[in-house]
């Protein structure tokens, strides 16, 4: 089974289930790690499905409508150090997104969201001092880097154009 069969295996048997699954139980039905499910499960929530992460595993919800007010949404599934984080949310500012969130799957407490509202390198700068003079680490610190952000721009193009500088900065999750 190649990785794009792997990712409709998992959205298929998210389908069918109306329970949460567990990453462990993906990936023994797969015959894979259960980070490879975790990593899966960001790219395909970066493409658009509706997965959330529950204390007890997957399952599919919402109905996908926007409701930051941004007339287009997406999600960036991306790993990086906590060194490349500035370099990160600059990235997606400075393209024309809104940094509304940042989500990470916890093994413990499943999907954990904070927001983050940067719309500007001014307000990525007091994010990243608040952080500096509290000690407070990223929620990706806690996932190896691995993140997803929901940004916030005007057209899919200007989301196309972030995610293309993103990629070739490799800080996005592949």
């Amino acid at each position: 089974m190649n990785t794009a069969q792997r990712r409709e295996s998992i959205l298929s048997h998210l389908k069918s289930h109306s329970t949460p699954v567990s990453a462990a139980r993906l990936a023994g039905l797969l015959g894979v790690s259960r980070q490879i499910i975790v990593s899966d499960v960001a790219l395909l929530r970066a493409g658009g499905a509706d997965i959330s992460a529950t204390p007890r595993g997957y399952v599919l919800t919402g109905d996908g409508e926007p409701v930051s007010g941004h007339p287009f949404e997406g999600i960036l599934a991306c790993k990086h150090t906590d060194e490349q984080l500035q370099e990160e949310l600059y990235t997606i500012v400075d393209f024309g997104g809104e940094v509304l969130d940042v989500t990470i799957e916890h093994a413990l407490y499943g999907q954990l969201s904070g927001p983050l509202q940067l719309t500007s390198r001014y307000e990525v700068d007091l994010f990243l001092e608040k952080s500096q003079l509290q000690g407070d680490l990223p929620l990706s610190s806690l996932t190896e880097g691995v993140h997803l952000h929901r940004v916030g721009c005007r057209d899919e193009a200007t989301f196309l154009r972030i995610k293309k500088a993103l990629e070739e900065k490799h800080l996005l999750l592949h």
